[in-house]
């Protein structure tokens, strides 16, 4: 039996449209979306007939039942593109008020941890990831978007693809990774895991690059193999990374350019949570 899928009400296509024309990642649609179809749970009828005192409520709601200022934020930013850019009510987020972040110092890894994380890692697939993030400070999804193509031997350098802010750069490629590069290379082609040109982590089917969620819980994997009672994430590896440099005296401009920042801000930053309208 087919299912006839729900059809798209005019406002949320209107609001697809808007983030359509201006490019925004398929991440930030998604949370936008989020932050509005929960606004909406709340308020019990269209968002689009919301007023001042309704979002301010919702925001006193959010506070209420615990929401992250993290979290708090996300859906305000979400909130604001509904009503600036789809309602154009620039107006109606004037009781809305983004919230203040404690600044927390990101957990990094010693030399040592490290190694041992890698190598507490399930299989040469993972292992190598890790050693890619760590040794060229990559974030998760550039490590996974990784291609063969993009390792240049010649120049040691990996080409990083479209990177946070869609921003092209070049991450170094030291001698030592190289070399667990090209011993994964030779097992993936001998399994037949890696055609020419493809992924260099490829998932389940070689079609399909590894994805975050995957490459994430493997990490958290390995910390609690290698008895590490940090709180292990992907991005552990990177902030570790940036902070090596430094106690090696890198010169900070380079770290920021290596790390493809804006700014520099070693801080963990976090996207939208997983649910908001858990507290619905």
């Amino acid at each position: 039996m087919s299912t006839t899928p729900h059809p798209i009400s005019p406002l949320r296509q209107r609001m697809l449209d808007d983030m359509r024309m201006r490019k925004l990642a398929p991440k930030t649609q998604s949370h936008y979306l989020r932050a509005v179809r929960c606004f909406a749970q709340y308020l019990g009828r269209s968002p689009d007939t919301a007023t001042i005192d309704d979002l301010r409520r919702y925001q006193l709601h959010l506070v209420d039942t615990g929401t992250s200022p993290i979290s708090l934020n996300a859906a305000i930013t979400g909130l604001k593109f509904f009503c600036d850019v789809t309602l154009r009510q620039p107006g109606l987020m004037a009781g809305m008020e983004p919230v203040r972040v404690p600044r927390t110092l990101p957990v990094v890894l010693s030399r040592e941890e490290v190694a041992r994380l890698i190598e507490a890692a399930g299989n040469l697939k993972h292992q190598t990831a890790l050693a890619v993030a760590y040794g060229a400070g990559l974030r998760v999804s550039e490590v996974v978007a990784l291609k063969v193509g993009d390792i240049d031997s010649q120049r040691m350098t990996l080409r990083v693809e479209q990177g946070k802010g869609g921003k092209d750069r070049y991450a170094l490629l030291s001698p030592v990774l190289l070399g667990r590069l090209r011993a994964w290379w030779r097992v993936a082609r001998a399994q037949g895991k890696m055609p020419d040109g493809g992924w260099l982590f490829p998932g389940m089917s070689p079609i399909d690059h590894l994805s975050t969620r995957q490459l994430s819980r493997a990490v958290h994997i390995a910390a609690q193999a290698a008895n590490l009672d940090k709180r292990v994430s992907m991005h552990t590896l990177r902030h570790s990374f940036a902070t090596h440099l430094l106690e090696a005296k890198v010169d900070i401009r380079l770290i920021q350019v290596l790390l493809g920042h804006k700014k520099l801000d070693y801080l963990p930053r976090r996207t939208m949570s997983r649910s908001i309208c858990k507290h619905q």
